[in-house]
């Protein structure tokens, strides 16, 4: 049974920085793309960025680039999205997914 699961979200302020984890059970990462999506209240479930397989190569969307870095350790079974200078905007539940086998997601709420 696949098993995904998604930590330290929380509640950071403007220009401050959060670095998720999601561990993987079940499932061999080191052949798995995995991703990163977020839903921010009122819209719908949008990528914020992916990692390949190997780990040797990133993409992210527009509104994140630069701030925002996947990593990924397939040795731990774990993926990690470093946010620095976060944003109101950036207030979501993120989500770490394989394509196929979701988290439930944690919360990361931006406030001053």
């Amino acid at each position: 049974q696949v098993q995904i699961v998604e930590s330290g979200g929380g509640l950071v302020q403007p220009g401050g920085s959060l670095r998720l984890s999601c561990t993987a059970s079940g499932i061999d990462i080191s052949r798995e793309w995995m991703a990163w999506h977020r839903r921010v209240p009122g819209k719908d479930r949008e990528l914020v960025g992916y990692i390949t397989s190997s780990g040797g190569a990133t993409n992210y969307q527009h509104f994140v680039r630069g701030r925002f870095t996947i990593s990924k350790d397939n040795a731990k079974k774990a993926v990690y999205l470093q946010m620095n200078d976060l944003k109101p905007e950036d207030t979501a539940i993120y989500y770490c997914t394989t394509g196929q086998h979701w988290g439930q997601g944690t919360q990361v709420t931006v406030s001053s």
